[in-house]
């Protein structure tokens, strides 16, 4: 991309490649509007290009005949004060004129705010007026007159920063977690102030928080607010990375954040601070290593022991990430996938594999830590917790191994002074009688996983957690000891594979999923088999299974087939699963490979010859054979497990459904009900 300017983008590219980004709607056709206009291009052009009504178009031209203008200052104390005005009200940002204009984006908001330019606040009338509004929110705007109700004498102000715009890795569970915040400090009978820029959640209802801000969420934007409502205190560690990212900068101009302390929230997330902090508890990570070029990284690998999880350090939802089996495939990753720099250097760490990955989400007042639940996940390590199926409780591990999780949980609350929630994960590698527990990764906030626990365990983590932060211990609220649960609940994933066809569907590092369900049960199969239902993926009662398993996988799904073959199933298989399956005395149907001829799996699928598919990856990717049988199951609608426990999980569950072929359904609330 060569070098970028303030806008993010590379610098002005040829007509050519202006006009094909105008002619096809993309993600950058904003940015490729600037370039039009800088290029000359007349509003007509662009139209004839776009068909974005021209109004909008001559709003965009003035926008950059402004920047041009605001460029030809080199300091910022040169610009007239009426121009820097201008400047803002046409939204251009502190951090990009500070950076045309040589300072930085602290210097000139004090500078700016010097000069008394400072936002006002309109407020939107949910009531269109007919009457007072006692529910109305707030947008900010350079005018001269400001909307925002003052504070209540004697009366508390709390602020909530969201998570802004759901995304893929940042979902809808953060916002479930700012609610209960609200709901919380309403109950303590503190004033809530909700930050956030999405309309489709439920925090930006006008009704969930007392004050509304339809805000990005920014340094400079959050720091406007703080200036009118001048909060007693602002929470961060419900809206996922987004307001965390924002914790420092907020610290550093003098807002006073509530919880665990940014200090500490950088310990959790600084490889250093961290694994200082795991010698000094006798707790083990993985080996892990750090690169800034590609030599650092052959070393990393190379000391560390292939297979190896690389990713850039700071993303979110796992974007990036890939595991890496040899040096060729991690080379390739270094050349091809990440901008490596010293300032941006990329993680290393040994993939476990075939290891229980655990996920533990727990809340600490400062003196009692209290474990919420402990979920042990379908999918091995490797599979992005986001994407993978688990249960509350455990299924398989044994009491020791959750007592030492608990114990880890219970010593780094401590550790890092945790004020309300923590998610860890870690990762149980058994061999023999003998088990090793490693400690993946610590997040000092809300997880993905919170409110499924809360309903897991009938106890609003998040909501307990924001009444710690507002000085209202555990033992106020009358919560003392851990809930575990006499049932199983299971989380599934809910994948948007169906509307891209052609994709290959195997999980990874990398988040995919856009939703979840639960399912309960008294047992683990039959709970399983809910959430599968639940999310849409179809259980066949009868009919044909096709099971192709990579090396080193194909002894374990032996007992699997003949559990299958018992309940009446045809075993479709690969021919080196063939293999192995008739030698342990299974009668199995051998399907040719796609290059062998006819008649293929994909043959067998578009003539409704296969129900399920079982498929564990040996290569990854759309071009490979396993790829495209995958992108086809898709297209066919039959369900295809990627995973060894997958598999393992889905037989179970087929066993419970054969078992009751109609599962019980009892409202969330009835598993509470204490007899």
């Amino acid at each position: 991309g060569g070098k970028k300017d303030l806008w993010g983008t590379p610098k002005q590219p040829s007509l050519d490649e202006i006009h094909r980004k105008l002619s096809t709607p993309n993600d950058q056709r904003i940015f490729y509007l600037r370039y039009a206009i800088k290029a000359g291009l007349t509003i007509e052009e662009m139209f004839d290009l776009t068909e974005i009504d021209p109004w909008f178009l001559e709003q965009l031209r003035q926008i950059v005949e402004l920047e041009d203008e605001l460029r030809t200052y080199s300091r910022m104390q040169d610009v007239p004060p009426e121009l820097v005005r201008k400047a803002k009200e046409f939204g251009f940002s502190d951090m990009q004129l500070s950076g045309w204009w040589n300072s930085s984006d602290m210097e000139f908001r004090k500078y700016r705010k010097s000069l008394g330019i400072e936002p006002t606040f309109k407020q939107v009338d949910t009531c269109a007026a007919e009457f007072e509004a006692y529910t109305p929110y707030y947008y900010s705007t350079y005018e001269q007159e400001d909307e925002t109700p003052p504070k209540q004498p004697g009366k508390r102000r709390i602020m909530i920063l969201g998570g802004g715009p759901n995304r893929i890795g940042q979902g809808i569970e953060f916002d479930y977690c700012c609610c209960q915040a609200a709901y919380a400090l309403e109950e303590l009978g503190i004033e809530s102030i909700m930050v956030n820029s999405n309309p489709e959640t439920v925090s930006t209802d006008y009704d969930t928080s007392d004050i509304l801000f339809f805000e990005p969420l920014t340094i400079e934007d959050v720091l406007n607010i703080c200036d009118k409502m001048q909060p007693d205190g602002v929470i961060v560690q419900f809206g996922g990375q987004t307001p965390l990212n924002l914790a420092k900068g907020l610290e550093a101009a003098g807002i006073p954040i509530i919880g665990t302390s940014p200090d500490m929230i950088d310990a959790a997330e600084d490889r250093k601070r961290f694994q200082e902090i795991l010698n000094k508890l006798d707790l083990k990570q993985p080996p892990n290593g750090i690169a800034y070029d590609v030599e650092g990284a052959r070393n990393a690998a190379n000391r560390i022991e292939y297979p190896v999880l690389v990713r850039p350090s700071y993303v979110l939802g796992g974007r990036a990430m890939e595991i890496c089996y040899d040096e060729p495939s991690l080379v390739k990753y270094m050349d091809e996938a990440v901008d490596v720099s010293p300032d941006r250097p990329v993680l290393i760490d040994k993939f476990l594999e075939d290891a229980i990955e655990v996920d533990v989400d727990a809340i600490s007042d400062g003196e009692i830590t209290l474990v919420g639940g402990v979920m042990e996940h379908i999918e091995e390590a490797g599979v992005h917790s986001g994407d993978s199926a688990c249960a509350i409780p455990p299924f398989s591990l044994s009491d020791e191994v959750i007592e030492e999780i608990k114990q880890a949980t219970y010593a780094l609350a401590k550790e890092l002074q945790v004020r309300g929630l923590m998610n860890i994960q870690f990762a149980v590698k058994v061999e023999g009688d003998h088990h090793t527990v490693y400690l993946l990764e610590v997040n000092p906030r809300a997880s993905r996983t919170s409110p499924f626990v809360s309903k897991a365990t009938d106890r609003s983590l998040a909501r307990m957690a924001a009444k710690v932060m507002a000085g209202v211990s555990l033992t106020e609220q009358g919560f003392t000891t851990e809930v575990w649960p006499d049932h199983y609940s299971v989380k599934e994933s809910v994948f948007p594979f169906s509307k891209f066809h052609g994709v290959d569907i195997v999980l990874g590092p990398e988040m995919r999923s856009t939703g979840e369900v639960m399912g309960i049960h008294e047992t683990f199969p039959m709970a399983f088999a809910k959430s599968q239902l639940g999310a849409g993926n179809t259980m066949p009662a009868s009919g044909s299974v096709f099971i192709s398993m990579a090396k080193g996988r194909k002894k374990a799904i032996i007992e699997p087939a003949r559990a299958l073959a018992r309940l009446g199933y045809k075993i479709l298989c690969s021919s080196g699963t063939g293999k192995t399956l008739t030698a342990a005395g299974l009668d199995v149907t051998v399907v040719k490979k796609l290059q062998e001829g006819r008649p293929n799996l994909l043959d067998y699928m578009a003539n409704g010859e296969v129900q399920l598919i079982f498929n564990t990856p040996s290569g990854k990717g759309a071009r490979t054979d396993e790829g495209k049988i995958r992108a086809a199951a898709v297209s066919y609608g039959v369900p295809c497990v990627t995973t060894l426990p997958g598999c393992i999980a889905v037989v179970k569950a087929l066993q419970a459904l054969a078992e009751n072929s109609e599962p019980e359904v009892r409202a969330l609330q009835d598993w509470f009900v204490t007899v």
